[in-house]
């Protein structure tokens, strides 16, 4: 976004809408953010919720929804420490944007793996 734009521009390079748009294209933040909207819950609560998801994984992703004001970090003491993550209002929004996004791949999914079928033995076949 160059400096004298009062306008954001999602095409223009430098524009700060880019880091939101490669949050909501990371699969694993819009899976945190869809688990987090029924119940705040532990990090490990998350890790076996999603199976496929690495700690170290996680523990990034997490960080940036925090750092994006997009879920809450709570530490309660206990021994050892309990972290809670909770949605915040923000995070609310943005998971009720991409639920339909969800709800279409689930949706749709047998057509696209027909598709690419098609296209995998469309490619084959032109190789051979």
């Amino acid at each position: 976004m160059k400096a004298t734009s009062l306008k954001p521009d999602a095409y223009a390079a430098d524009c700060p809408t880019r880091q939101i748009l490669d949050r909501v294209g990371d699969k694993w933040a819009v899976l945190i953010l869809l688990l987090l909207r029924s119940e705040p819950m532990r990090f490990n609560q998350l890790r076996r919720a999603i199976e496929g998801i690495s700690q170290k994984m996680l523990s990034q992703v997490l960080k940036s929804l925090e750092r994006d004001g997009l879920l809450k970090r709570r530490a309660i003491a206990t021994v050892p420490v309990t972290v809670e993550y909770s949605i915040t209002p923000l995070g609310s929004t943005l998971a009720e944007a991409v639920d339909p996004l969800r709800d279409w791949a689930e949706q749709n999914l047998k057509e696209v793996l027909a598709a690419q079928r098609r296209y995998d033995a469309q490619r084959k076949a032109l190789a051979a």
